[in-house]
């Protein structure tokens, strides 16, 4: 699952209990593939069944694994919580009496902004009683008369407090956050909610105020600066669990959520004050500050910069999780997701007679600047998405459609005794060194074209790569080092032709550098053992399974950033001159010790295979490079990890009416007062807490069964009675904390049947 966490304001609350499903979702899933009895509570047991009805009624071991997050806003702080959590196993329990308590006016608001006494501003207390009246909604009479006695109180304290400054305090909010990170500490860890080696990536949108030059390549002029406002804050654990200082996590989620006009700019010099009187440490500092403002830290300029909300700009951050895909180390056949998460999605369009009267002066320029940028639909995202997709659909389709003439070259070139020869690892390389060569031969023109996409894919695998590795991450350092890495392979000698098959020198290129190709082929051999039709148990199937992913994971782990750490300072003394970088890369990838390696596990897999699995499966294997060449113009030379397609699933109001239909506005306060209403009443925030997680328990069990194959489906009722149990276990669970919203809780007992 790759999680997608809009803003919202005060709607935070809400998206906190949706992100508590995920979480418990998550540790359900682990415990299920553990060995013992595991110690679950609460949606977890629901959960946990769920997995065993599925491994029971369609065979189908299901593990969930929420590895990519990226947030803004009030979606990025949630997502700091939730990504520490997966990271380290620490228990997002503690932050529930912190969101209920802290996410308060009378938490939130700086001491110097507040109202003095009760007569501040005695004047000022029409506007708030026709604020409150502009803000009531419906669902007020879920809500006790005294709830509503405490946001009429607050409200009036809003508005007295000092005019034209932000009345909430910047350094009282990280303060909060830091308290929110170290009560998750204290209450300990209980493992990784990931396999070890697959990584987990958080992505934080941040909006740079003052903005930052960016050189753009033209024709005419050569070079332009253009000044770049958006900002993205990227963390990730390489798979280990060795994920971030609170500190950096504290920068993130404070500077993301600097709502303007509520929260006052963020700056470096505010959370280092914040360490200082907490007598805090962070060790990490210079490294981190590099890393998420190379411009202002390459200019010395790191205690000037600004940071405001990461809405403003970016509210949908789907792009950086999009390209997360290139690095996802899938090691089991996997179903793909995207998962965002909008708690007020509703439409905002106006037609007819709502629509007649022309908007005032205030309305444009605040729509202009603030609502309509954030409100912006992801169609964007999606048709990307959908592109990406129907290209993979469309490699599947041809590669299904020409797999029996290649079997049939694969057969006529080794004859039928390749099935009674033992496939010994030296056997293997000499195979494949004869497909290949098959392969060139047999591609006609068509081979030139392909060889030379492969290489221009591997110089663009090896930039990225160095670029990572060297740390300077200004996008002009990339382009300098693509340029002097073409440069180089331009120069070996010979040149790097491909006419009727690959010179000497692209043959030690591409043995040298080309991971992707590698990556490809195991996982076409993948996809083919997922889609063989035999009547095979699942340790029959293991066998093969786990000597091809585990031959993956080695060419994974080279893609690796931190696999070639000792390079830094070579990549960063790197001129003109790229050829003793490369020599230095090649031997750190070692894709030639690699090769052997998988020659070597697919032979021992191979040494015991059933015949009904051995025959595709060593076809697929020798026929790759014939597959390669018909499908890689597909991909555009994109290095892809993940050859699936990609399913998209929301998370709103409006998704989840099996307890109560009518959306936001039929659950939610804290849409009222213009996404501000949670702030003003704890009655509010326990009201949209619960139905976060009720609405997040019903939408992940949603999709859950809708990652089941087509041959396999619940019996009709058994759905609905799965999410029934969910939700009196979160009503079972919350009863007695939620104690400022005892009605509703009666209520929805009787709703959810």
């Amino acid at each position: 699952m790759a999680l997608v966490c809009y803003g919202g304001i005060s709607l935070a609350v809400y998206m906190h209990g949706i992100t508590k499903e995920i979480w418990r979702l998550a540790r359900a899933s682990r415990a299920f593939h553990a060995d013992g009895t595991p110690t679950l509570s609460s949606t977890e047991r629901v959960y946990h069944q769920l997995f065993e009805e599925i491994e029971k009624e369609a065979d189908l071991r299901l593990r969930v694994l929420p590895d990519i997050v990226a947030g803004a806003s009030a979606g990025g702080i949630n997502g700091v919580f939730l990504a520490q959590a997966i990271a380290t196993g620490q228990s997002l329990e503690p932050l529930t009496q912190l969101w209920l308590d802290t996410a308060d006016i009378e938490a939130l608001i700086d001491p110097k902004q507040a109202a003095r006494h009760r007569w501040t501003k005695i004047w000022a207390l029409p506007i708030a009683w026709m604020a409150q009246r502009r803000g009531a909604a419906r669902i007020d009479e879920l809500v006790e008369a005294g709830a509503r006695r405490e946001v009429s109180a607050k409200l009036s304290q809003f508005v007295r407090s000092r005019w034209f400054e932000p009345p909430f305090g910047g350094e009282r909010f990280s303060n909060l956050i830091l308290d929110a990170l170290e009560a998750m500490a204290a209450g300990g860890g209980d493992g990784r909610l990931l396999p070890d080696g697959q990584p987990l990536d958080l992505f934080v949108t941040v909006t740079d105020f003052r903005g930052h030059p960016e050189r753009l390549e033209l024709h005419s002029p050569a070079e332009v600066m253009e000044t770049e406002h958006r900002l993205v804050i990227p963390f990730t654990d390489h798979g280990t669990g060795a994920f971030a200082d609170p500190a950096e996590l504290t920068f993130a989620a404070r500077a993301t959520s600097s709502f303007p006009g509520a929260f006052p700019p963020f700056c470096v010099a505010e959370l280092d004050g914040v360490l200082e009187e907490r007598s805090l440490g962070w060790p990490t500092r210079e490294a981190f500050l590099e890393r998420a403002l190379p411009r202002q830290y390459a200019a010395n300029a790191i205690n000037t910069a600004v940071l405001i909300d990461g809405s403003v700009l970016v509210n949908a951050p789907f792009r950086p999780a999009m390209d997360a895909l290139r690095e996802r180390p899938a090691r089991r056949e996997i179903d793909r997701r995207f998962i965002y998460i909008d708690p007020a999605p509703g439409p905002s369009f106006q037609f007819g007679a709502t629509a007649a009267a022309m908007p005032g002066f205030f309305q444009t320029i605040i729509g202009a600047i603030s609502e309509i940028p954030r409100q912006q639909p992801i169609r964007d995202n999606l048709e990307a998405i959908q592109d990406r997709s129907e290209r993979i659909d469309r490699m599947r389709a041809i590669t299904r459609s020409i797999r029996p003439e290649v079997e049939a070259q694969i057969e006529s070139l080794f004859g039928y005794t390749l099935f009674l020869d033992s496939p010994t690892p030296a056997r293997l390389a000499a195979w494949r060194a004869k497909a290949q060569n098959a392969a060139a031969a047999k591609s006609g023109f068509g081979y030139a074209a392909y060889g030379h996409l492969k290489v221009a894919g591997v110089v663009d695998l090896i930039a990225s790569l160095l670029h990572s590795v060297g740390g300077e991450l200004a996008p002009e350092r990339y382009h300098r080092i693509r340029y002097a890495v073409e440069e180089a392979v331009r120069a070996m000698d010979g040149g790097l032709t491909f006419a009727g098959k690959a010179s000497p020198s692209a043959i030690l290129f591409l043995r040298s550098f080309d991971l992707g190709f590698r990556i490809r082929r195991l996982r076409m051999v993948a996809r083919r053992l997922a889609g063989l039709e035999v009547e095979l148990t699942e340790a029959q199937l293991a066998t093969a399974r786990e000597a091809i992913y585990d031959a993956l994971a080695g060419y994974l782990e080279a893609k690796r950033t931190d696999a070639h750490a000792k390079l830094r300072r070579d990549v960063r003394a790197m001129r003109a001159d790229a050829q003793p970088v490369l020599d230095l890369l090649a031997a750190s990838l070692d894709l030639r010790g690699l090769d052997d390696a998988t020659d070597a596990k697919m032979a021992a897999a191979f040494e015991g295979m059933a015949k009904e699995v051995k025959r595709p499966l060593l076809l697929a294997y020798l026929g790759f490079p014939f597959f390669d060449v018909a499908t890689l113009p597909l991909l555009q030379g994109e290095g892809l990890d993940e050859f699936d397609p990609i399913k998209v699933d929301r998370i709103a109001p409006e998704d989840a009416g099996s307890i109560r239909q009518g959306g936001a506005e039929a659950t939610l306060k804290g849409i009222q007062f213009n996404a501000f209403g949670a702030f003003f009443s704890r009655a509010y925030r326990e009201n949209d807490y619960l139905w976060g997680r009720l609405h997040g328990a019903e939408r992940m069990i949603d999709i859950v069964i809708s990652a089941l194959p087509p041959r396999a489906r619940m019996k009709p009722g058994r759905v609905a009675a799965i999410k029934r149990q969910a939700f009196h276990a979160i009503l079972d669970e919350e009863e007695e904390r939620l104690s400022a919203v005892p009605g509703l809780i009666d209520a929805l007992r009787k709703e959810a049947g």
